[in-house]
Parts: C-alpha cells; structure tokens; sequence
C-alpha cells in the first residue's frame, strides 16, 4: 500500500484502567475505500504489529466479505472495580451478557468474587456472566479459583484464557465443569486447529485485528472448528468496524460479542459512533468517517509520541511489503 492519503496519531483517555492503560493511543488513516486504524499495544514488536496493520490495509483497500446477518448480540464489559461500580455499569448496559475482568493482581481474589457477584445481581438469573483471567493463573490455581467464580457468579457462562498454554488449558478442562474459552492461543498459535485438538477449550475468542484482517480470521474459524466469540482490541470506532464485520460474516454465531468496548473510551473519532442499543449493536456498511473536530480533539500533543507512531507506521508497512 502507498502512503496514506491522511492519518493522523490520536490519544483518549479511558474512563477506568483498563488492561494496565488510561490512555488509548493509535493511529488513523485514509485509504482508496476509506479509513482504517492502526493501533497495536505499545508493548507488541513489529512482527505482532503486521497483523494489526493488515487487518486496517484490508479495510481501506479491498474491504470485507457480505454478511450474514445484521446486528451483533454483545456483552457489557466490566473492569476491575469495586461491586457498586461493576453493578452499575451492567445494570445501565442493556446488555444480557457480562464479561468481567479478574485476576488483575495476585491478591485479587476477594475483588473478584465481590464484583462477579454483583455482576449477578444486576443481570438477575436469566443474565450470562463471563470472566477474563489474561491467562495469568497456573493449573491447580485455575481449577480452585474457577470453581469459586462460578459459585459467586450463580453459574459462569465460561472463563476465558485462565492460563497461558494449550497443554494447560487442555488440563484445566479436564477437571471443571465450567467451559473454557481460548483468546491468545487462538490468535497466537501458528496453528489454531491445535486448540480443539487438545481438547482445549470449548470456545474459540476471535479478535480479526491481530489476526490479521476479517478474511484471515474467517480461516483461523474454520480451522478451530469450535463455536466462536468476536471481541475487540480496544479500537475506536474505526477500527471496531472490521471486528463487526468478522462477527457479521461467520456462518454461526452462538454466544454474544466483546464488542462494547468503546464504553471504556472517553471519546470516540466518529460522531455516529457504533455503540449498543438494547445488547445489540448494528453492522456498518463500510468504514465509519472520523470527524474532522474530533481528529482535532483527540490529536496526540506530545510530537514525540507522534514521531513514534509515525515511524512504527513506516516499519510494519515496510514489513507486510516484504
């Protein structure tokens, strides 16, 4: 791809810490088909980075497969906070589903209870509760700590990525009655089939942006063989837009979506920003259109930061050129 036509480096800051951030930092820009948005975590190397930046290429220039329905069923995601804030923010969701951050530090294992139980309580019985541990449990701390979730949270839906390896998750499924979703050994395994394989999980959490564009993401699906959740990579709008796509095109599409994310955003580039009605959010038709006052707003002041983005940009293009 050749230079783009426009970009420009943005930064807003998150409402609540989230994934050890409270300020979102990417970049946008234009394209023959419109805007897409680069925006791989400050920690991922170049190599992690191509994908992020071929998943915004295939937006601008080829665009995404047809769709096969035309709203996605999402869930509300909860940070780690205290119960009242957790109950607050499903209660004022509309949504029908949570997915609750735990296992945020070593000790958190009473917040995590609290919260997952208020959880509950504002969705009442009828409500599907998730967590997200970020794969940061070993086996036999998995297995303890998924079966006191599931008591408090009255039945989990499932737990996501409670450890960091195939083998590890293989194990944990074995001894809980709770289902197992895989989020970075999906996007991260040179071969996603291995996952179903090992017997690894029961649920298969697709982001298209690391993957690599909707199209790769559709492939990596199908590999896996197992039914499939979309969530997002903490994108504004823009970049959002792709993660539906991926959701709006899969064959079948079980469970709700980690697709609400802009609710963690204190500001968003487009006006018309794609957040949900009712646990539901529509499927654009092609990439939203940022404003021009909010690129403005939300244009990085740091230059430094801006030098940074800009030269990230030029090597991982270079990259996915090779």
């Amino acid at each position: 791809m050749s230079d783009p036509v426009s970009s420009v480096v943005y930064a807003i800051p998150m409402r609540t810490r989230f994934r050890g951030i409270t300020l979102r930092e990417g970049m946008v820009f234009e394209g023959p088909l419109g805007w897409g948005e680069f925006c791989p975590f400050p920690e991922y190397d170049d190599r992690e980075a191509a994908s992020w930046l071929a998943t915004a290429v295939e937006q601008v220039t080829v665009g995404w497969p047809a769709p096969v329905r035309d709203r996605i069923p999402i869930n509300c995601t909860v940070p780690a906070v205290g119960p009242e804030q957790a109950h607050a923010i499903v209660a004022g969701s509309g949504c029908r589903t949570a997915k609750v951050k735990i296992a945020d530090h070593p000790d958190s294992l009473a917040e995590d209870l609290a919260r997952v139980e208020a959880v509950r309580d504002a969705l009442g019985p009828g409500g599907a509760v998730r967590v997200d541990a970020n794969a940061v449990w070993d086996v036999d701390t998995a297995v303890t700590r998924i079966n006191q979730l599931d008591k408090a949270a009255g039945g989990l839906e499932y737990v996501e990525q409670p450890c960091r390896t195939i083998e590890e998750l293989a194990a944990v499924r074995r001894r809980v009655a709770v289902r197992i979703a895989a989020d970075e050994s999906i996007r991260r395994a040179e071969d996603p089939l291995r996952v179903a394989v090992a017997g690894a999980a029961d649920i298969a959490v697709l982001k298209c942006t690391p993957l690599g564009g909707v199209r790769r993401a559709l492939q990596v699906a199908e590999a896996a063989g197992l039914p499939c959740v979309v969530s997002s990579a903490l994108e504004t709008s823009i970049g959002l837009a792709a993660q539906l796509a991926l959701a709006a095109a899969l064959p079948e599409l079980e469970f709700a979506c980690g697709l609400g994310t802009l609710s963690l955003l204190d500001g968003d580039l487009v006006t018309d920003s794609l957040r949900q009605v009712d646990g539901y959010l529509p499927v654009p038709s092609g990439p939203p259109v940022p404003d021009p006052a909010l690129l403005e707003r939300y244009r990085h002041p740091d230059p430094d930061r801006v030098t940074w983005w800009q030269q990230r940009f030029d090597r991982v293009q270079r990259l996915i050129s090779e």
